[in-house]
């Protein structure tokens, strides 16, 4: 018959979850989402009474999502992504 795996054991082999590449993976895509959120930023007028179409522009509407989803596609990449650190290999 074949061995069944406890999986409610812990694991003890001692070793992260998460290597050092994909932690600096992770961090590169919270910076990318921060600069996506800084693109869309700004743009207000200081008179509530004048309409600014500054916060219509290219900017805003296509450029600033567009750079949120590829910080969150490397987020995804970084937890879900199978990575080899140097150190593994000794």
């Amino acid at each position: 018959m074949a061995k069944q795996i406890n999986s409610n054991k812990p694991d003890k082999s001692g070793k992260m979850a998460l290597t050092a590449k994909s932690l600096r993976f992770m961090i590169a895509g919270l910076l990318v989402m921060a600069a996506g959120f800084l693109l869309l930023s700004g743009g207000g007028s200081k008179d509530p009474q004048v309409f600014n179409y500054a916060m219509f522009d290219f900017r805003r509407l296509v450029a600033a999502p567009i750079v949120i989803v590829a910080g969150i596609v490397l987020e995804v990449v970084a937890i879900m992504g199978k990575f080899k650190d140097n150190k593994e290999k000794e």
